[in-house]
């Protein structure tokens, strides 16, 4: 597997720092509204490395933080007169619902930054200590003069950086690059909205950056494989990131970042939520389209480093391809094998399967991989025709449906009376807890996971997503 690395610009031979292992830290949602179509992009290429990781033989640790504490949050908690905890909570929940319907599949780890303040707080300490950073009336900043490799990821000039200069806010632009905030002092209206804990540099609440930092060495160590974000946190995020940890780990950050591309709108304007201008999932799904069919064109209709462009013709056309790849495999499916094999379609299936592969192991090429399963669809077709698909040949056309699906996931569909089922059981696992049957409930919760059924405990009851079938995993609170 190549992967091209943002931070020396190559396509390098991916493999891991411990055989069989990666460790994967993805930067999540900021939950200050509803995620956006833009977003979902760069989540769903999350998505996708992680699917290919496991096919290509990988265990993952997969870590997503979510991000419950920043400047915007703050300014619309207080306006709402809320704490941050019950301003974000319902798009803490969109989010997970969000990621649901587009079958991605759960991270191992869903972090949130308020959950995690003690690391940051020792992270921040030990930067002070190392003199990497200091305090300034009351807040806490990096100073980027002690890290002479500051701006490598995204190839800065420092040229023109102003030493001393601060910048206090969690996002700003390349030309106004200079030292970041890692802790900011506690005002009034932070502590009326819970946004304010103790340190021994001050009472307050950390800056945007740091949370990153701190929440991957907790859940992964200090030395990531894979980082992997959209493009516009390359910098300043990613670039502070990677000031931070390596300043106070002394050890490499992270051995591979990845990042995709911005996802356009029909006017061409970039999707952005602060500048209010954004589509949603919902938005979307309430016109009309297909989740399955939005997934599809997010993560197939273009190489996750090449720029997209939203419209609702390139959704009708993505649906029309899922269409395509259902009918086909329900028409291989159903249709009776003939006596013998045909050589020549056994020879071509194995060769595009292959051929498959290979465009995902180049730096995870779905469309063009897709592109090759499409051109063998129509030979398929013509063979299946003319009576000439054998018992082998069957078998070789649904594995390579397989192989597609196991990184699109839009072709099995739900199976009839399934939602039913699933509610049949959740009310059986509910008696069976009022009842402190305890084992039965766990027995049908496991039961149901192994399906592919994952079962969420909230305050509005119990709620079921589809995820890749397998073991209980550890998931943040959601």
């Amino acid at each position: 597997m190549r992967l091209h690395n943002t931070f020396g610009g190559t396509k390098d031979v991916f493999e891991p720092l411990e055989p069989g292992l990666v460790r994967m830290y993805t930067c999540g949602p900021t939950v200050w509204n509803f995620a956006h179509v833009g977003n979902l992009r760069a989540f769903l290429f999350y998505d996708l490395i992680r699917r290919h990781l496991r096919v290509a033989g990988f265990r993952v640790t997969h870590v997503m933080n979510l991000t419950d504490i920043d400047d915007r949050i703050l300014d619309q908690a207080m306006h709402a007169g809320t704490t941050i905890e019950e301003y974000i909570e319902p798009y803490a929940r969109a989010f997970f619902e969000d990621m649901a319907t587009l079958r991605a599949q759960p991270a191992e780890h869903y972090p949130r930054a308020t959950e995690h303040i003690p690391e940051m707080v020792d992270m921040i300490s030990t930067l002070i200590k190392n003199e990497n950073a200091y305090i300034a009336d009351g807040d806490v900043y990096f100073r980027i003069a002690s890290f002479p490799a500051y701006g490598a990821l995204s190839h800065l000039d420092r040229a023109g950086l102003k030493a001393g200069a601060r910048v206090a806010t969690d996002k700003y632009e390349k030309e106004s690059v200079s030292d970041f905030a890692l802790w900011k002092k506690s005002q009034p209206e932070d502590e009326e909205i819970g946004a304010s804990w103790e340190a021994p540099f001050g009472r307050g609440r950390p800056g945007w950056h740091i949370e990153c930092s701190a929440m991957s060495k907790r859940y992964l160590g200090e030395t990531l494989d894979i980082h992997a974000g959209g493009v516009d946190l390359l910098f300043p995020h990613h670039e502070n990131e990677i000031a931070q940890s390596e300043a106070a780990n002394q050890k490499p950050f992270v051995r591979v970042w990845l990042h995709s591309e911005h996802l356009f709108d029909a006017t061409g304007e970039k999707m952005s939520k602060s500048a209010g201008g954004f589509t949603t999932l919902r938005d979307l799904i309430g016109a009309g389209h297909d989740p399955l069919a939005i997934r599809f064109f997010l993560i197939a209709n273009a190489h996750y480093r090449s720029r997209l462009r939203l419209s609702d013709d390139a959704l009708h056309a993505a649906a029309e391809q899922v269409r395509r790849l259902r009918e086909f495999n329900e028409r291989v499916i159903r249709t009776a094998p003939a006596v013998s094999d045909d050589a020549g379609l056994a020879q071509r299936t194995a060769e595009v399967r292959i051929a498959y592969r290979e465009a995902l192991d180049d730096d995870l090429n779905l469309p063009q991989g897709v592109g090759l399963v499409f051109d063998h669809i129509r030979e398929a077709n013509a063979a299946l025709d003319a009576g000439r698909v054998g018992p082998s040949n069957k078998a070789s056309l649904l594995e390579l449906i397989d192989d597609l699906d196991a990184h699109l996931d839009v072709i099995r569909v739900e199976e009839p009376g399934l939602a039913e089922e699933v509610e049949r059981l959740i009310a059986e696992r509910e008696e069976a807890r009022r009842a402190r049957d305890f084992d039965r409930a766990d027995r049908i919760r496991d039961d149901l996971r192994s399906r592919g059924i994952a079962l969420e405990d909230s305050r509005d009851g119990v709620r079921w997503r589809r995820i890749s079938p397998g073991p209980v995993i550890e998931a943040g609170r959601s």
